[in-house]
Parts: structure tokens; sequence; C-alpha cells
């Protein structure tokens, strides 16, 4: 009797270890099939265990259209107008702090340029305020440095016009030390 329990037990370590050798790990994101109790093939886990061998590569499901990127343009389409209106509480929501950076924006009437597109990417602490100077990340090619600096510095008076920002509790110890990236579109009809 132990020795059947015996050759069962080593049998069942043999299949496991087999498994765990045969289970291979695919660290791309989303390119994986998912688990199921029934299956024999490899699949990506949802979770880490000690008790596996190997890495152990947790899968993280980001959520589509929560990242932080924002586009500004200086005049806004009718569908979009909602979206430009200040709101009238605390930011609660990454939409409610949207819509005041939105309403922030004050594009340059000296040094425009028609179709100028500006990207900046910054912080803010929970108090409100900006974590250092946003830090310039794009700028339409071909532009003058002095038609750049003035986009820059417009965009940094616009910001600093509207700071502190005032954060519910919740989205300021969710927000704090996020990076957030603007892209400024000047699509004002210049000069005609």
């Amino acid at each position: 009797m132990w020795r059947g329990f015996l050759v069962f037990l080593l049998l069942t370590i043999s299949t496991i270890a087999a498994d765990a050798q045969r289970r291979q790990i695919n660290p791309i994101p989303f390119a994986h099939e998912p688990c199921s109790v029934l299956d024999y093939r490899p699949c990506t886990p949802s979770y880490c265990s000690p008790l596996e061998p190997g890495p152990c590569i947790p899968e993280i499901d980001y959520p589509y259209g929560q990242n932080l990127q924002l586009t500004i343009e200086s005049v806004p389409s009718e569908a979009d107008r909602a979206k430009y209106r200040k709101p009238d509480h605390d930011l609660d929501t990454i939409g409610d702090l949207f819509a005041e950076l939105r309403t922030c924006w004050s594009p340059p009437s000296n040094g425009a340029r028609a179709g100028m597109q500006m990207s900046v990417r910054f912080s803010f602490n929970k108090a409100g305020g900006l974590i250092g100077p946003p830090r310039l990340t794009f700028a339409t090619t071909g532009v003058p440095a002095d038609t750049r600096a003035t986009y820059l510095k417009a965009i940094n008076a616009s910001l600093n016009a509207c700071l502190p920002l005032k954060f519910t509790g919740g989205l300021a110890g969710a927000l704090a030390g996020r990076p957030i990236a603007i892209r400024y579109v000047d699509n004002r009809q210049i000069g005609q």
C-alpha cells in the first residue's frame, strides 16, 4: 500500500514539474491566452505564487482611455465646447481637471503661428501646485526658436494663472506626482 502511494506521489510530482517547465510566460502585455482550469496549454498567470518555479511576471491591466494625456485647442469645435467649461466646484475627477486646464489656456496674440502645436509634461503636488516647471516634449518642426519661446511662455503663464488648483482629497492623493502630458494646438485663423 505504501509502495502504491509512493509511486502515485512521485508521478504527481513529476507531472507538476513537467508542467512547470512546459509553461512559458509571455512578457508582452495582453499577448496571452486566458488561463483555465481545464487548459493544458501554457498561459500567463494573472497572479504570482511563491510556490511556482521561475520568474513571475504579474499581469497588470492598464485601463484604456484613463491616461493623463490631454489636447487643448485654441478654438474648440462645437461638439467639444462643453468640455471647455470651468467646473463650479472643487476638482474631483480627471474630467474636472481637464476642463479646468482647458479653461486656463490663453494662446499668445503676438508672435502666434497658425497650426502651431506644442506639448509639455508636468506633475501636480497635493496642494494643486506644479512640481517644477512644465517640460517641453514636442514643438512643430520648422518653427523659429522665438515662436517656440513665445508659446512656451504663454503655456507657463496660463498654467501659473490658474494655480493652485483646488483638488478634493481623493483626486489630490491619486494625482500627486503623476505626469500629465498636454498638447496645445493653435487652430485659430491667424492673419486672415
